[in-house]
């Protein structure tokens, strides 16, 4: 089969196969493959204690991943719905949305732009 592909105001021709049922499918050379930005749960998680205290694991929300803040969407007393997107994380040169596992009221969010949290970091606290 024979297509026509228009790059950069240049026309090229060019002829491809179908490839085999089997054939492992590749990307061509030189193709850059780039993913979707990733919406992660804060859902609850295993973390170390804190000192002088416990921490009730419903009325907070905790980083999946270590990495820096790019930005923060909510702030104090803001009202929200499951999904909605807390916070932004950068790790591995990705972008991860971190988003509310719970509907609620926010009574203080942990931490700011450009800082680094760990994984298990408490990163937001609810009413």
């Amino acid at each position: 089969m024979k297509l026509t592909i228009k790059i950069d105001q240049k026309t090229y021709e060019v002829e491809v196969e179908a490839a085999e049922a089997d054939a492992p499918s590749q990307p061509p050379r030189g193709y850059v493959m780039e993913s979707a930005p990733v919406r992660v749960p804060a859902a609850p998680m295993a973390a170390p204690p804190a000192p002088g205290g416990s921490v009730n694991e419903e009325k907070v929300c905790r980083s999946p991943v270590s990495g820096n803040v790019v930005r923060v969407m909510a702030h104090a007393g803001q009202s929200i719905q499951v999904g909605d997107v807390l916070l932004v994380l950068e790790a591995m040169k990705m972008e991860t949305n971190i988003t509310a596992p719970v509907s609620g009221k926010l009574a203080s969010v942990k931490v700011n732009a450009g800082e680094s949290v760990q994984s298990g970091q408490v990163v937001v606290e609810f009413e």
